[in-house]
C-alpha cells in the first residue's frame, strides 16, 4: 500500500507563480515515486500538488467542506467531505503518513500547528513533518527555542530546500 503525504498550503498562488510551480513539481515527483497525496482540495497549492500528481498517474485524496462555497479542483481521485473546519483538519491529519507544509497563511498555520502538536504530545504514531519556506523557518526556529526551554524534542519538524531533497528524505523515512 502506498504511503500518503498530506500537503498543506495556501489557496492563493496561481499557475506560473513560484509557489504553484513548486507544489506542482512536488505532486508530480511524489506520484512518480509511488506516493499518494492528500490536500484540502481547493485552489492554489492544493490544486498544483493535486494536478502534478494527477498528470503523473497519482492517487489524490482531497478533504473538502462546504464552508467557503467553493468547488474542489478537478484533479482529485477521492473526495472526502468534512462538516467543520476542525473535522477537515483531523481528516487531513488522519489520512497522512507524513506531512509537508508549504507557504500559506493562518489556515496553513493552523494545520501546521495541529500536526506539530500531535507529534509533540504523542497523540499518534510518529510521522515525518517537513516544511518549506522562509516563513515557517522563522516560526520553527522561534518555537524550537521554546521547546528546548520546556525540555521537549526540538527535532519534530524538518526543513527541506528542494523537492528532490524531500523525496529522498521521505524514501529514507519509509525505507523505500
Amino acid at each position: 500500500m502506498n504511503k500518503t503525504i498530506t500537503i498543506f498550503g495556501s489557496s492563493l498562488p496561481s499557475e506560473g507563480s513560484d509557489q504553484y510551480e513548486l507544489s506542482y513539481e512536488l505532486g508530480k515527483k511524489l506520484a512518480l515515486n509511488g506516493f499518494n497525496i492528500c490536500t484540502g482540495g481547493y485552489k492554489g497549492i492544493m490544486e498544483a500538488a493535486s494536478r502534478g500528481a494527477y498528470d503523473n498517474g497519482g492517487m489524490i485524496y482531497a478533504v473538502t467542506i462546504d464552508l467557503w462555497n467553493s468547488q474542489p479542483n478537478p484533479f482529485i481521485t477521492i473526495e472526502v467531505r468534512g462538516k467543520t473546519l476542525f473535522e477537515r483538519v483531523e481528516k487531513l491529519i488522519e489520512l497522512g503518513d507524513a506531512y509537508v507544509i508549504l507557504q500559506g497563511g493562518t489556515g496553513t498555520f493552523l494545520e501546521f500547528a495541529a500536526v506539530w502538536e500531535y507529534a509533540n504530545k504523542n497523540l499518534q504514531k510518529k510521522k515525518p513533518i517537513y516544511y518549506h519556506s522562509w516563513l515557517w523557518k522563522q516560526i520553527v526556529d522561534l518555537m524550537n527555542k521554546q521547546m528546548l526551554l520546556e525540555g521537549r524534542d526540538a527535532n519534530l519538524v524538518r526543513n527541506f530546500n528542494s523537492v528532490d531533497e524531500l523525496i529522498d528524505r521521505l524514501k529514507k523515512d519509509f525505507n523505500l
